[in-house]
């Protein structure tokens, strides 16, 4: 059997060297590399049942079709998923859980970095300031510590495997799991967040941006949290109302943040984020590691093995939950 797979435009250079490879690893598979929108819509037009990358409104009319369509990433940006894409037949894949453990070490890192007060003895070293703080409240002592992990898919789990060794209690709220995976002590539903964040010393974030989870932490669940809470989004930026958090961390009504990643990238020079003392700003680098685009390109490698095969697809994705 054998199947066009259009590479939609824009294409970045690591997938323009993914379709010889492609081609070459994948019997039976043509690429067709489109150079701009038009010859984009022009192949769809023609009946291709399979593509690789971002799609319009446009390009959707003209895929009557395209059954399956491989997403470039894990939680593709806002407006990924619009209404027509969603009532479309095509069957959506992601490229979730392909550095989960570049993330997860990530999410860690800035939780021990808060927890040890490192934004402050940071920005004293940027003033080779000796100061040292010695006040106890500003050090989250982990084995006595609630750690929240909002989220509980391969992230939410690896993070937790990897606190589990610190000795804190790990909660965490998942909308799809059914079972507690092994690392965490209790596991709710979303709809006990709210509970949650009450009892929490730390909550990370690691869900996807869905009209669900649209500034799920706002001023309303800021104010639910312990004065002395940290808090880490690795996620989706969306997730935070970033003014609601730079007001609560002025104001003393949690302790401090660390996030990766920001509703609009970047975040603006003038946002109060960047000179926030208990803050810490990464510019959604989480997933940088080692290996990350091959096994990038071995998702799509294996869903294209699967799709000539006549096999079911992984990473498949719920359209209307956008994950």
């Amino acid at each position: 059997m054998s199947a066009d797979l259009l590479m939609l435009p824009p294409q970045d250079e690591v997938a323009r060297l993914w379709a010889p490879r492609l081609a070459k690893e994948v019997p039976g598979v043509n690429v067709i590399v489109a150079a701009d929108e038009d010859e984009a819509s022009a192949v769809l037009k023609n009946g291709v049942r399979a593509a690789y990358g971002t799609l319009t409104p446009r390009l959707i009319e003209a895929a009557t079709g395209l059954e399956w369509l491989q997403a470039p990433m894990a939680a593709p940006p806002a407006g990924y998923y619009f209404p027509e894409l969603t009532a479309h037949p095509v069957v959506v894949t992601n490229m979730r859980d392909t550095y989960t453990d570049h993330v997860s070490t990530h999410a860690v890192a800035l939780l021990l970095s808060l927890a040890r007060n490192l934004p402050y003895y940071l920005r004293k070293q940027i003033d080779r300031s000796w100061a040292p703080d010695k006040r106890e409240e500003t050090i989250l002592h982990l084995p006595e510590a609630t750690v929240l992990i909002v989220g509980l898919g391969a992230l939410g789990e690896y993070i937790a495997r990897l606190l589990r060794p610190l000795g804190c209690r790990i909660v965490g709220t998942d909308a799809r799991r059914e079972e507690k995976p092994d690392p965490v002590d209790e596991m709710g539903r979303p709809e006990d967040l709210d509970a949650y964040l009450t009892e929490a010393d730390a909550v990370l974030l690691t869900v996807p941006h869905t009209p669900e989870t649209y500034k799920l932490i706002d001023e309303r669940r800021l104010g639910l949290m312990k004065p002395s809470a940290l808090l880490v989004n690795i996620g989706r930026g969306a997730v935070v109302d970033i003014d609601a958090l730079a007001t609560a961390l002025r104001d003393g009504v949690i302790r401090a943040a660390a996030i990766d990643v920001v509703p609009e990238e970047p975040l603006p020079a003038d946002h109060p984020l960047w000179s926030e003392p208990r803050a810490i700003v990464t510019p959604h680098v989480a997933a940088v590691g080692p290996h990350k685009e091959e096994r990038r390109f071995t998702v799509l490698r294996e869903n294209a093995e699967r799709f000539l095969s006549g096999r079911d697809l992984f990473n498949v994705v719920d359209k209307a939950a956008w994950f």
